[in-house]
């Protein structure tokens, strides 16, 4: 044991001298925007809650009922007593608002992305990778034995040049991307990726987590632009959804095949009716207010343009301050001013590029989001002097 204490206290004191020491901090949530941290109440600009609807009167009551009636848990994985008949009804309705035949639920998207990517490939294979895809479609790659080649940050030159490369040294390929990149809050080119990949006859999936309920008014990256849909679109019902699952939507042969070869369906436990419930409470108001959905891309670009930054693709907006060191520095300066903002590091970014990420949602107070604004534009002027 001492020198598995040793290597940990190593571990830990080499972050620590780097600022790259992560730390848990309770919060309680108190509503959409507000919450609960180190004994007092801060505005978050740090959740990606982006419709507020983990706190919506239906989405919560449909939870609750749920629970009552339910239980919990569901007890088993879905193969053996886990799937709730809550589960069919919420896959049913993510298949539609995505256009797809079927869908297939999860407990996480990142169980998601670590059960789709090596059911789809193997041996002989090919992923082919956005450089700033989501870790999980990485954790995801790297399970499969399929050979796994990045591409340039959403650049179609040299996603075209790897297909035109590669396509026919292997038996089936996998073009994985972010819809909505998470840390950078840019929207991938989904419709011409669509079309690239068709005709190479490669398959390309999308991770959908912060796309769907906020862009393509509500159904997602894929609906951005007309065009082509992908295959294959994944996302999670944790985001703009409000709480907690991942799925697939898919053809019913692709959404067959996951439900009985893909280890984390397989092999986990089944999502909790309650979660299932609060799900397709939450795609009711999604599916029924095109307005709303639109709001918290909105209170991005009332943000980025009162700092004069480029105009908003997505509720995310990272501020870039380049060390770890000063991202903290900044994310101290705003909380002393009663908001939250937690500094993103590496390696969750890459070196020299440590952020504040702002997310915005459709229940933050413009007069809020522009007071955010002025506080960010003095950490920024003290920062440069």
């Amino acid at each position: 044991m001492d020198s598995l204490e040793a290597f940990a206290g190593g571990k830990l004191a080499a972050l620590d001298a780097r600022s790259l020491k992560r730390t848990l901090a309770p919060t309680g949530r108190l509503d959409g925007v507000r919450v609960e941290r180190g004994g007092r109440t801060l505005i978050s600009f740090s959740c990606n809650d982006y419709l507020g609807l983990s706190h919506h009167p239906a989405v919560k009551a449909a939870a609750a009922e749920a629970l009552a009636r339910w239980g919990s848990g569901s007890g088993a994985s879905r193969l053996i007593t886990g799937d709730n008949p809550l589960i069919e009804d919420l896959e049913k309705r993510l298949a539609r608002l995505k256009g797809a035949e079927a869908a297939c639920v999860f407990g996480s998207g990142y169980l998601a992305n670590t059960g789709i990517i090596p059911t789809l490939t193997g041996e002989g294979d090919l992923i082919l990778i956005d450089e700033l895809a989501h870790a999980c479609l990485w954790a995801g790659s790297r399970l499969s034995p399929a050979e796994t080649v990045m591409f340039r940050h959403n650049d179609l030159a040299h996603l075209s040049q790897l297909l035109s490369e590669k396509r026919g040294g292997c038996r089936r390929v996998l073009v994985l991307t972010d819809g909505v990149f998470s840390m950078d809050g840019d929207l991938a080119p989904v419709a011409d990726m669509a079309a690239l990949c068709a005709t190479h006859d490669a398959w390309l999936m999308t991770d959908d987590a912060h796309g769907v309920g906020v862009v393509g008014g509500g159904r997602g990256s894929s609906f951005v632009t007309d065009g082509p849909k992908p295959p294959l679109q994944m996302g999670t019902l944790s985001k703009a959804i409000g709480g907690y699952g991942g799925y697939l939507c898919a053809s019913k042969a692709v959404i067959d095949l996951i439900k009985t070869r893909a280890r984390t369906v397989v092999y986990s436990t089944g999502l909790p009716p309650a979660s299932a419930a609060a799900a397709i409470a939450a795609l009711d108001v999604i599916e029924g207010d095109a307005a709303f959905c639109a709001e918290p891309i909105r209170k991005a670009r009332l943000f980025t343009d009162a700092l004069g930054l480029p105009p908003a693709q997505s509720p995310i907006v990272p501020v870039m301050f380049g060390s770890a060191l000063a991202a903290l520095a900044a994310q101290r300066n705003l909380e002393t001013l009663g908001f939250l903002a937690v500094a993103i590091r590496p390696p969750t970014v890459a070196e020299g590029t440590a952020r504040l990420r702002f997310t915005f949602s459709a229940l933050h107070d413009d007069a809020d989001v522009l007071r955010l604004a002025g506080a960010v534009a003095d950490v920024r002027a003290r920062k440069a002097a």
